[in-house]
């Protein structure tokens, strides 16, 4: 915990020079010299190097990987990872960008070597990671199912819902990790016998609360509401479980649901919990996600925003605990923009970018009060989400800077990364040293996003509809069931308005979450009351 006086320093910092170095390394839509519009001929170049670089690795990873998680691009060599140990997460996360760039030829290859061989990969006494597997593996075989399954895409005539079977198999063996006295999840669970004896109770934030679209959906289409319900149970104890500031932290136990890490921002280990409240409401039109997602947002705001940046601080006190700006902040942007905040997110991209263009990546955590990449954590593993916010930024607005900011990307992934079988995660942003890895989530996010955020054709023009897709947290393609409101919709057509927010949070002012979460408790308790009366009315079963 920083002491007062390192506390005024770290304000202080946050204020003055890192400011200064983002203004001067981005240039949006602030006048300056530096060019602002793309020619078509440099539009479709960068799209032709982002679908190249989609190829470069995943011919790569067939031909030395496969079937093993993950490519190593230096020694074109591959491995298991421990996030699945065997589950062909490469394979996964590849197929929906194959959809989106119109490969159905391989898009139904994989289709039906999954339907023959997919179930083998589960069933196995290997223990896996709860959040990987689900955002990865179970999004992927939702999205593709549903991808398939679409007569208006003709991704794969003759699909027999075999994707379908594979994730109601994946998702009964996650949902075994559920099975705690409060409904949060494990961390880790093993996907033939369950929980293992002894396996830690400590599970980051994320995993209990990045499941709702995922189980949401399964429940849909397997016609089974236990995946929403346990999604829904896991969302709402975490919910409960803020600190009076509104605040989570980023590790609980799962058993007793006391706090274990107490450190809350919008990076690691908690970040995609506010980016499924939001895309929840967006997928579904249920209301309780939005009030959820607003309040947090606003104590966000409160709490962890530091002149312009966003910084971990003590869920219960407030104070600063590590001034450093996270690689995975780099998707607040994004889910700004889907909020509707845009100049919130103009101003933020821009501070990222600023570092981004300093080093020609973005450290793992640059750290605010040195001005450099904090000691241990100067990798850049390849990761997808500046790209994110650009196509977010891009597609609200039409600026060409966030296509400019798109091509930088590329420019240094080619430049520094890109080695004989693929591109090797950065192991150090100032050196430009490289690791021997590929993570799975740069064919799912990063080339994927860079790839839509250049393509105009017509034929990728419904998966970059908002009225149509949302992305998972993997970037994983899911439909929405109904058209989103007008306020979570931003083109250059329909700029922000934000008059029914302000309805809204008039409303939710008047009657605080407490009170209004109190209501719904008691609600439920009755309706279950009359169930369980109901049901010891009825006459014994002969």
């Amino acid at each position: 915990m920083v002491t007062a006086i390192l506390r005024a320093t770290v304000l202080a910092v946050l204020a003055g020079s890192v400011l200064m170095i983002a203004s001067e390394t981005f240039r949006g839509s602030t006048g300056s010299a530096e060019p602002t519009v793309m020619l078509p001929e440099e539009v479709a170049r960068y799209k032709q190097a982002a679908k190249d670089m989609f190829y470069h690795s995943y011919d790569s990873y067939m031909a030395h990987a496969f079937p093993k998680d993950e490519l190593a691009p230096i020694s074109c060599s591959g491995h298991d990872t421990h996030n699945c140990r065997g589950c062909l997460l490469t394979f996964y996360d590849a197929l929906d960008t194959l959809a989106v760039l119109g490969n159905r030829t391989e898009f139904q290859r994989v289709v039906n070597w999954l339907a023959n061989h997919g179930a083998a990969s589960f069933d196995r006494e290997v223990t896996v990671s709860v959040f990987e597997t689900n955002i990865r593996v179970l999004g992927s075989l939702i999205s593709n199912h549903l991808l398939a399954s679409d007569p208006t895409l003709n991704l794969m005539p003759g699909y027999n819902n075999e994707l379908l079977t594979l994730a109601v198999d994946i998702g009964d063996r996650l949902l075994k990790a559920y099975q705690t006295v409060t409904g949060l999840p494990y961390g880790s669970v093993n996907l033939k016998t369950g929980i293992n004896f002894g396996e830690t109770a400590v599970s980051a934030t994320a995993t209990g609360g990045t499941v709702l679209l995922e189980f949401i959906l399964l429940s849909k289409i397997s016609g089974d509401k236990k995946y929403a319900k346990a999604a829904d149970k896991a969302t709402r104890k975490l919910w409960e479980s803020r600190s009076p500031l509104g605040l989570l932290g980023s590790h609980i136990n799962v058993q007793t649901g006391e706090w274990v890490y107490l450190d809350s921002g919008i990076g690691g280990g908690i970040d995609s919990f506010f980016e499924y409240l939001l895309k929840a409401h967006v997928m579904t039109g249920k209301e309780t996600y939005l009030e959820m997602f607003e309040e947090g947002y606003a104590k966000i705001n409160t709490h962890v925003k530091k002149n312009g940046w966003y910084v971990d601080v003590d869920m219960k006190s407030g104070q600063v605990m590590f001034p450093y700006y996270r690689s995975l902040q780099s998707f607040w942007p994004g889910l700004q923009v889907l909020y509707g905040d845009l100049e919130e997110a103009k101003a933020l991209f821009q501070r990222f970018f600023g570092v981004w263009t300093q080093y020609g990546f973005v450290p793992e955590a640059f750290n605010l009060l040195t001005n450099a990449p904090q000691e241990g954590l100067g990798q850049y593993p390849l990761r997808p989400e500046l790209a994110e916010s650009a196509f977010y930024l891009y597609r609200a607005t039409g600026e060409d800077a966030y296509r400019l900011a798109g091509a930088k990307i590329i420019d240094s992934l080619n430049s520094y990364a890109r080695v004989e079988c693929g591109y090797a995660a950065v192991e150090n942003v100032t050196t430009k040293a490289l690791r021997d890895h590929m993570d799975s989530y740069f064919l799912a996010e990063t080339v994927k996003y860079l790839y839509l955020l250049f393509d105009e054709s017509e034929e990728t023009a419904v998966f970059r509809d908002p009225t149509k897709y949302i992305f998972n947290t993997e970037a994983h393609l899911l439909p929405v069931s109904k058209v989103p409101a007008q306020e979570f919709l931003l083109s250059p057509t329909n700029p922000p308005d934000h008059t029914a927010r302000k309805k809204r949070l008039e409303r939710i002012n008047k009657s605080s979450w407490e009170k209004r979460d109190k209501k719904r408790r008691e609600k439920a308790a009755k309706k279950k009351e009359q169930k369980d009366g109901a049901a010891a009315e009825e006459p014994p079963k002969e």
